[in-house]
C-alpha cells in the first residue's frame, strides 16, 4: 500500500507556501515548518522543530541547483507529511553548491519509517535534477499548480 504513494500524495495543498518571506535558513526551516503544521500531523511541535534543526546542524539539507530538502525523521509525527515553499529572492542556505535556494521541500516521518523517508528523499531528489521541473514550480501561481506539477513529474 505505501509502495504506491508518490509525492504529491503526501503534500497538503494549504501547506504550501509560494512566497517565503524568511532570509535566513534557520527564519525558513521555522517559517516552512509553520505552514507544514497545516497538515494537522505535527502531535509536538517543540519535538518536531528541534529534530529538523539537528538534522540540519549534521549537515545542510541544501542540495544544490537551488533546491534544499530539510527534513527529520521523528517522534513528533505518527505520518510522513512533505510541504514546498517557494523563495522568490533565494536564501543563503550552505548548499553543497554554494547557491542561494529557492526552492524547499520540508518533510516530517515517523522514527519506524525509515524505508519511505529514504523513498520521499530518493524521489525529491530525483524530481529536481529536471531543470524544466524546477523552472515549472518556480512559475507556479498556485499551490494546486504545484502539486499538478508534482504529479505530471512523477506519472
Amino acid at each position: 500500500m505505501l509502495l504506491d504513494k508518490k509525492v504529491a500524495d503526501y503534500i497538503n495543498v494549504k501547506t504550501i507556501e509560494l512566497d517565503l518571506k524568511s532570509k535566513t535558513k534557520n527564519a525558513v526551516i521555522k517559517e516552512l515548518f509553520e505552514n507544514i503544521k497545516k497538515s494537522g500531523y505535527v502531535k509536538n511541535e517543540e519535538i518536531a522543530l528541534n529534530d529538523l534543526y539537528a538534522r540540519e546542524d549534521m549537515g545542510s539539507t541544501g542540495i544544490g541547483k537551488n533546491v534544499a530538502v530539510p527534513h527529520a525523521k521523528t517522534d513528533a509525527v505518527n505520518e510522513l507529511t512533505v510541504t514546498l515553499g517557494i523563495s522568490r529572492n533565494g536564501i543563503e542556505y550552505g548548499a553543497i553548491d554554494e547557491e542561494n535556494v529557492n526552492i524547499f521541500f520540508m518533510f516530517l516521518c515517523p522514527k519506524n519509517q525509515s524505508q519511505e523517508y529514504l523513498r520521499v528523499l530518493a524521489r525529491i531528489s530525483r524530481l529536481i535534477r529536471e531543470d524544466k521541473f524546477r523552472e515549472s514550480l518556480m512559475k507556479a501561481k498556485t499551490s494546486e499548480e504545484i502539486i499538478g506539477i508534482i504529479k505530471n513529474e512523477e506519472n
